[in-house]
């Protein structure tokens, strides 16, 4: 009789390195993402690290147990109450199943976003969630799309919440409607001098809110070739800054549409400095609707997105099996009016 087959010994890390012809603590730097590994030689060593398995069989291994315990989640800055109400959400939902949540930063910054990607690879979570805008250009991503799609491909699920580039279960922000809405309720205030104070426009999402304001004003006779849009960081600094660009260059304006909460602040910041009166002098609005929002002096009117509810929706659809096609969820939005909204000054 034939001898019964004995098991396959696991791959081991120092299967890797010697395959690779590298150390082991060169293996280990490549596969967690850290630096001091010339790319060329991390990338021979996840290579083989997929070829060999060592990555992709204990994904496969744990999440056919059903004993997944550890979701990545990486967004783009925890100290913005945009990610840190998502990230709440996904930490309830988890809470509720018995999930760990890993929490990881990308600044905005692709190569960041792909470190952090290998990193909880290597750390073999089962689920990776990513939060946050995607990129105009394809290309930026293209390297940490490679990575997420051999994730999946070994048994790992990635859902995202606002990219387009990634091919995965996603929950999709009402960024064009939210746009639209709050352009369309300042024209409705007889608002015709208008100013956008808008992120970085490598952003997808900067886009997206920027082509639902040209609906609204397009629509109302207002052409976007003809209204002013400074981009700059999609952050509070981002939206002083460019404020004041807009009463330098543009004095005669009377509303100011930051693309985010954050950007909303800074604007509100920098109309006090300058001893703009709000409304009275100039309108502003945001998007987001984020915690403090209402408690601004005075209260922003905004876009209200449902930040924690698109947390808890991303990790459930983490948990459903894949299907044949990534799912998209829209999410919901509501135009919230609060007193940095009046009609023009005369």
């Amino acid at each position: 009789m034939p001898r019964p087959s004995r098991p396959r010994s696991p791959v081991r890390l120092a299967d890797v390195a010697q395959r690779a012809g590298v150390s082991l603590a060169t293996a280990s730097r490549a596969l967690a993402g850290r630096d001091g590994v010339r790319e060329e030689v991390a990338e021979r060593v996840r290579s083989v690290s997929r070829e060999l398995g060592y990555v992709a069989n204990p994904h496969a291994r744990t999440l056919a147990g059903g004993a997944t315990s550890t979701v990545g989640l990486i967004v783009h800055e925890i100290d913005d109450p945009y990610f840190s109400e998502i990230a709440s959400g996904v930490i309830q939902a988890a809470g509720e199943r018995g999930l760990i949540v890993q929490i990881c930063t990308s600044a905005r910054e692709p190569h960041s976003e792909l470190r952090q990607v290998r990193h909880l690879i290597a750390q073999r979570v089962g689920i990776i969630i990513i939060a946050g805008s995607g990129y105009v250009d394809p290309s930026l991503e293209a390297a940490a799309k490679r990575e997420l799609a051999a994730f999946q491909s070994a048994g790992g699920r990635l859902t995202v919440i606002g990219r387009h580039a990634l091919s995965a279960d996603a929950v999709r922000p009402a960024n064009k409607e939210g746009g639209e809405a709050i352009a369309e309720h300042l024209v409705s205030l007889g608002h015709r001098r208008i100013a956008v104070a808008a992120g970085d426009a490598k952003l997808s999402t900067v886009v997206d809110r920027l082509a639902g304001v040209a609906v609204a004003l397009e629509r109302a006779g207002l052409p976007m070739s003809e209204v002013p849009v400074m981009h700059a960081e999609f952050t509070r600094d981002g939206g002083h800054d460019a404020a004041e660009r807009i009463l330098r260059e543009h004095p005669d304006t009377t509303a100011i549409i930051a693309l985010n909460d954050a950007m909303a602040l800074g604007v509100l910041s920098a109309l006090r400095t300058e001893g703009v009166a709000v409304p009275q002098r100039m309108s502003v609005v945001g998007f987001n609707d984020v915690s403090y929002a209402a408690d601004l002096a005075p209260g922003l009117t905004t876009v209200r997105l449902p930040l924690a509810r698109m947390g808890q929706e991303v990790l459930t659809l983490a948990l459903r099996p894949p299907a044949g096609r990534p799912r998209r969820k829209p999410t919901s939005y509501e135009l919230i009016v609060r007193a940095s909204t009046a009609e023009p000054y005369a």
